[in-house]
């Protein structure tokens, strides 16, 4: 079980790293603009959902962990 605990803490840091660096204006200009990505913008009021991007990095995601897997 400590082998389970120091992996999720890990990869908690990890996702807060990607975070901050995304967060802070480091991030491509075209991650959350692609074709596909859906934003609909009224008056007073706004909904964006990304979905092309999501895809994508589910795809990068998946095959950088089926990497370290092995």
């Amino acid at each position: 079980m400590g082998e389970l605990g120091k992996f999720v803490v890990i990869i908690g840091i990890i996702v807060t790293l990607v975070g901050l660096v995304l967060r802070s204006g480091f991030a491509p200009k075209w991650l959350g603009r692609l074709p596909g990505d859906i934003r609909i913008e009224r008056d007073h009021s706004a909904f964006y959902f990304p979905i092309v991007t999501c895809i994508i990095l589910s795809i990068v995601l998946s095959l950088l962990l089926s990497i370290f897997r092995r």
